[in-house]
């Protein structure tokens, strides 16, 4: 690997990690660059789940630094999604690119409407919905994203934000450290199918986990400090900006 490469790996792996861990959508750059530098689609899918994993470690403790956690919640709805994740990545199977990007459009569109047009509600008023059937509830819902997450990873971020805050009323900055924690644990599995199918660059995928480590470390600390309100107001934006591109490129 040229030194060019290897320093344009941990610049874009940085600003990913930022994005993925405050909000979302941060595979969006990481696959077209993976596959940018020669890698085929399936490989470059595979090999940025390292990156992934590596990265909700350093958020994870990143979080838990600033005493933001939620177990035994989170524990329940990762081990569900693990067990979807398999199923995605087993199921990765060619579909048709145009298609699939302008529903994930369409989708993302819906989540910003909710966001921006849903009654705004004090979370601080609201007791968190994270036992009996609200637990069920997400630990179905979150089987279904581990399917989703196992296949193509890109986007997951919005859709367990939207779960977190609307089923179980958490707040946006909780909702983050559970949801770095979730794709922690489902990536496990999903890089255990790659891996069984030869198709992860290690190389690439270390190189890349370097910067998306750092971006999740600083961003889960300052996302803290920032509170609900930025994050919201990024979270729309990044939306926005993801459905764009799904759309029209």
């Amino acid at each position: 690997m040229e030194i060019l490469d290897f320093i344009l790996l941990i610049f874009i792996g940085f600003i990913a990690g930022s994005i993925n861990v405050i909000a979302g959508g941060g595979s969006l750059l990481t696959l077209p660059i993976l596959i940018f530098l020669g890698l085929p689609s399936n490989i470059a899918n595979g090999t940025n789940r390292i990156a992934i994993i590596i990265q909700n470690i350093f958020a994870v403790k990143g979080f838990q630094s600033k005493g933001v956690s939620s177990f035994p919640f989170s524990i329940y709805l990762a081990v569900s999604a693990l067990i979807g994740a398999v199923v995605g990545a087993s199921l990765a199977v060619d579909i048709k690119g145009e298609l699939f990007n302008r529903i994930l459009a369409v989708i993302m569109l819906l989540v910003v409407a909710y966001m921006i047009f849903k009654p705004n509600t004090k979370l601080k008023n609201i007791t968190e919905q994270t036992t009996g059937k609200h637990l069920w509830f997400g630990v179905i819902l979150f089987f279904f994203v581990g399917i989703y997450g196992g296949f193509i990873q890109a986007g997951t971020g919005f859709i367990i934000l939207l779960i977190l805050s609307s089923v179980n009323k958490l707040s946006l900055v909780k909702s983050n450290a559970i949801k770095v924690f979730v794709a922690l644990i489902y990536s496990l599995s999903a890089v255990a199918v790659f891996a069984y199918n030869d198709s992860i660059n290690w190389v690439y995928g270390f190189t890349l986990a370097i910067g998306n480590a750092l971006g999740g470390w600083f961003v889960s600390r300052w996302s803290v400090k920032k509170g609900d309100h930025f994050i919201r107001i990024f979270l729309v934006v990044m939306i926005i900006l993801m459905a764009i591109k799904l759309w029209f490129f």
